[in-house]
Protein backbone atom coordinates (compact mmCIF):
# COMPACT_ATOMS: atom_id res chain seq x y z
CA UNK A 1 0.00 0.00 0.00
CA UNK A 2 1.70 3.17 -1.16
CA UNK A 3 0.09 6.11 0.61
CA UNK A 4 1.87 8.86 -1.30
CA UNK A 5 2.34 7.19 -4.69
CA UNK A 6 5.60 8.07 -6.34
CA UNK A 7 5.53 11.72 -5.40
CA UNK A 8 8.51 13.21 -3.61
CA UNK A 9 7.72 15.21 -0.49
CA UNK A 10 9.60 18.36 0.42
CA UNK A 11 10.49 19.32 4.00
CA UNK A 12 7.40 21.52 4.46
CA UNK A 13 5.08 18.72 3.38
CA UNK A 14 6.82 16.24 5.69
CA UNK A 15 6.43 18.63 8.63
CA UNK A 16 2.77 19.12 7.78
CA UNK A 17 2.24 15.36 7.78
CA UNK A 18 3.96 15.08 11.16
CA UNK A 19 1.68 17.75 12.67
CA UNK A 20 -1.48 15.60 12.73
CA UNK A 21 -0.03 13.28 15.37
CA UNK A 22 1.39 16.32 17.18
CA UNK A 23 -2.08 17.86 17.40
CA UNK A 24 -3.38 14.60 18.86
CA UNK A 25 -0.52 14.57 21.38
CA UNK A 26 -1.60 18.05 22.48
CA UNK A 27 -5.25 16.96 22.71
CA UNK A 28 -4.31 13.92 24.79
CA UNK A 29 -2.23 16.17 27.05
CA UNK A 30 -5.30 18.26 27.78
CA UNK A 31 -7.38 15.14 28.43
CA UNK A 32 -4.65 13.84 30.76
CA UNK A 33 -4.57 17.12 32.66
CA UNK A 34 -8.30 16.95 33.33
CA UNK A 35 -8.37 13.28 34.30
CA UNK A 36 -5.33 13.63 36.59
CA UNK A 37 -7.24 16.31 38.52
CA UNK A 38 -10.12 13.86 38.93
CA UNK A 39 -7.69 11.19 40.07
CA UNK A 40 -6.32 13.49 42.78
CA UNK A 41 -9.83 14.31 43.97
CA UNK A 42 -10.86 10.65 44.14
CA UNK A 43 -7.72 9.64 46.05
CA UNK A 44 -8.15 12.55 48.49
CA UNK A 45 -11.79 11.60 49.04
CA UNK A 46 -10.78 7.99 49.82
CA UNK A 47 -8.21 9.25 52.33
CA UNK A 48 -10.75 11.55 53.99
CA UNK A 49 -13.30 8.76 54.27
CA UNK A 50 -10.69 6.39 55.74
CA UNK A 51 -9.75 9.03 58.29
CA UNK A 52 -13.41 9.57 59.19
CA UNK A 53 -13.85 5.80 59.52
CA UNK A 54 -10.85 5.58 61.91
CA UNK A 55 -12.22 8.42 64.05
CA UNK A 56 -15.66 6.83 64.14
CA UNK A 57 -14.19 3.45 65.12
CA UNK A 58 -12.29 5.10 67.99
CA UNK A 59 -15.48 6.81 69.10
CA UNK A 60 -17.41 3.53 68.93
CA UNK A 61 -14.67 1.82 70.93
CA UNK A 62 -15.27 4.22 73.82
CA UNK A 63 -19.05 3.72 73.99
CA UNK A 64 -21.89 1.81 72.38
CA UNK A 65 -22.46 2.79 68.73
CA UNK A 66 -25.57 4.76 67.88
CA UNK A 67 -27.78 4.04 64.89
CA UNK A 68 -26.34 7.11 63.19
CA UNK A 69 -22.80 5.78 63.75
CA UNK A 70 -23.70 2.44 62.18
CA UNK A 71 -25.42 4.12 59.22
CA UNK A 72 -22.40 6.36 58.67
CA UNK A 73 -19.95 3.43 58.87
CA UNK A 74 -21.99 1.53 56.30
CA UNK A 75 -22.13 4.60 54.08
CA UNK A 76 -18.36 5.10 54.36
CA UNK A 77 -17.67 1.44 53.52
CA UNK A 78 -19.94 1.62 50.48
CA UNK A 79 -18.37 4.87 49.27
CA UNK A 80 -14.80 3.64 49.73
CA UNK A 81 -15.59 0.53 47.68
CA UNK A 82 -17.22 2.62 44.94
CA UNK A 83 -14.43 5.20 44.97
CA UNK A 84 -11.81 2.47 44.66
CA UNK A 85 -13.61 1.23 41.54
CA UNK A 86 -13.76 4.82 40.31
CA UNK A 87 -10.01 5.19 40.88
CA UNK A 88 -9.43 2.10 38.72
CA UNK A 89 -11.52 3.66 35.94
CA UNK A 90 -9.46 6.85 36.16
CA UNK A 91 -6.24 4.80 36.12
CA UNK A 92 -7.43 2.99 32.99
CA UNK A 93 -8.29 6.33 31.38
CA UNK A 94 -4.82 7.70 32.15
CA UNK A 95 -3.16 4.56 30.79
CA UNK A 96 -5.18 4.77 27.56
CA UNK A 97 -4.38 8.45 27.03
CA UNK A 98 -0.70 7.87 27.81
CA UNK A 99 -0.57 4.94 25.39
CA UNK A 100 -2.18 7.18 22.78
CA UNK A 101 0.52 9.80 23.24
CA UNK A 102 3.20 7.13 22.85
CA UNK A 103 1.56 5.87 19.66
CA UNK A 104 1.23 9.38 18.22
CA UNK A 105 4.89 10.10 18.97
CA UNK A 106 5.78 6.80 17.32
CA UNK A 107 3.65 7.75 14.30
CA UNK A 108 5.52 11.04 13.95
CA UNK A 109 8.89 9.34 14.24
CA UNK A 110 8.06 6.64 11.71
CA UNK A 111 6.63 9.30 9.38
CA UNK A 112 9.83 11.32 9.65
CA UNK A 113 12.11 8.32 9.12
CA UNK A 114 9.98 7.09 6.22
CA UNK A 115 10.09 10.50 4.54
CA UNK A 116 13.80 11.11 5.04
CA UNK A 117 14.83 7.63 3.92
CA UNK A 118 12.12 7.40 1.22
CA UNK A 119 10.74 4.20 2.69
CA UNK A 120 7.21 4.04 1.30
CA UNK A 121 6.88 0.55 2.76
CA UNK A 122 6.42 2.10 6.21
CA UNK A 123 3.15 3.78 5.22
CA UNK A 124 1.06 0.86 6.50
CA UNK A 125 2.88 1.07 9.84
CA UNK A 126 2.32 4.84 9.99
CA UNK A 127 -1.42 4.49 9.45
CA UNK A 128 -1.65 1.55 11.84
CA UNK A 129 0.09 3.36 14.72
CA UNK A 130 -2.00 6.48 14.20
CA UNK A 131 -5.25 4.49 14.15
CA UNK A 132 -4.17 2.55 17.25
CA UNK A 133 -3.54 5.88 18.96
CA UNK A 134 -7.03 7.07 18.03
CA UNK A 135 -8.48 3.77 19.26
CA UNK A 136 -6.83 4.21 22.65
CA UNK A 137 -8.16 7.77 22.84
CA UNK A 138 -11.65 6.39 22.22
CA UNK A 139 -11.24 3.66 24.86
CA UNK A 140 -9.97 6.29 27.30
CA UNK A 141 -13.04 8.41 26.64
CA UNK A 142 -15.26 5.39 27.35
CA UNK A 143 -13.47 4.86 30.69
CA UNK A 144 -13.83 8.57 31.47
CA UNK A 145 -17.56 8.38 30.77
CA UNK A 146 -17.93 5.35 33.04
CA UNK A 147 -15.96 7.18 35.73
CA UNK A 148 -18.26 10.19 35.49
CA UNK A 149 -21.32 7.97 35.83
CA UNK A 150 -19.79 6.21 38.84
CA UNK A 151 -19.07 9.59 40.45
CA UNK A 152 -22.72 10.52 40.09
CA UNK A 153 -23.82 7.16 41.53
CA UNK A 154 -21.62 7.72 44.60
CA UNK A 155 -23.04 11.18 45.24
CA UNK A 156 -26.60 9.89 44.78
CA UNK A 157 -25.96 7.12 47.32
CA UNK A 158 -24.51 9.56 49.85
CA UNK A 159 -27.47 11.91 49.53
CA UNK A 160 -29.98 9.06 49.89
CA UNK A 161 -28.11 7.56 52.87
CA UNK A 162 -28.50 10.79 54.85
CA UNK A 163 -32.14 11.54 54.08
Amino acid sequence: MDLFGNMTLNAVQIIQLMLAPAVMINACGLLLLGINNKYSLVVNRIRLLNEEKRRLMLKIGEKAPTTDDNVRLESIAHQIKALTYRARLVRNTVLCYTTSVALFVTTSLILGVSSVLSLGKLNFLIITTFLLGMTFVFIGIVFAGLETKKGYDIISYEVKAHE
